[in-house]
């Protein structure tokens, strides 16, 4: 009877071992995001993007995280905007503080997360796009490093209204609209800003 509980207590203890190593070790996970504190629409006033014919951009503000003990690698990243039957992806990714912005080339993600501004702005191949008023659906994707068979991955997806007066407003040089999220009714607040927030807004 010993011999076979001492059996069991090895198997067991082989199982556990062989478990631990698989979610330390082996298993890759993936990348997810929280729900974003703020998203901006409007013009991005900023000089790091000179070969930009139109200086329209998506920012928010969220935690990346990780599913896997060991983390994963963001290779890129990009926003797509949806209003009716227009679509726009927001392919040139910038993240960090407004004042050391880097063009996103690669970004650890581990299992406690991180938290960057992103910044999005239109590719420079001359494409313009207008914030005009309706209900716009905004999607974020991310690609990960050596993820086979998929290109890109879906992380966020939400509803945003841009009301007519917003849109007119969004036409003029430096304008934005700053959407913030209220946890209590889960929605986001418009808020129209004579200029790029800074982060000591929120």
């Amino acid at each position: 009877m010993a011999e076979v509980i001492s059996i069991s207590v090895s198997i067991a203890a082989f199982v556990l071992s062989g478990v631990t190593a698989w979610l330390t070790l082996f298993r890759r996970g993936t990348v997810r995001m929280t729900q974003p504190s703020v998203i901006f629409f409007g013009h991005d006033g900023s000089t790091h993007r000179p070969d930009t014919t139109d200086d329209k951009k998506v920012y928010l503000r969220t935690l990346l995280y990780a599913t896997s003990k060991s983390g994963r690698m963001v290779e890129n990243m990009f926003v797509r905007v949806y209003r009716a039957e227009t679509s726009q992806t927001f392919s040139f990714w910038a993240y960090g503080e407004r004042s050391s912005l880097a063009p996103g080339s690669g970004l650890f993600v581990p299992e406690d997360g991180v938290t960057y501004n992103h910044h999005f702005v239109l590719p420079a191949d001359g494409t313009t796009f207008h914030f005009l008023a309706g209900e716009y659906t905004v999607e974020v994707f991310a690609s990960l490093v050596a993820r086979p068979g998929i290109n890109t991955l879906k992380l966020f997806s939400t509803q945003l209204i841009v009301s007519q007066q917003h849109a007119e407003q969004l036409t003029k040089p430096n304008m934005g609209i700053l959407f913030t999220w209220l946890p209590d009714v889960r929605r986001y607040h418009p808020v129209l800003l004579p200029r790029f927030p800074s982060q000591e807004r929120w």
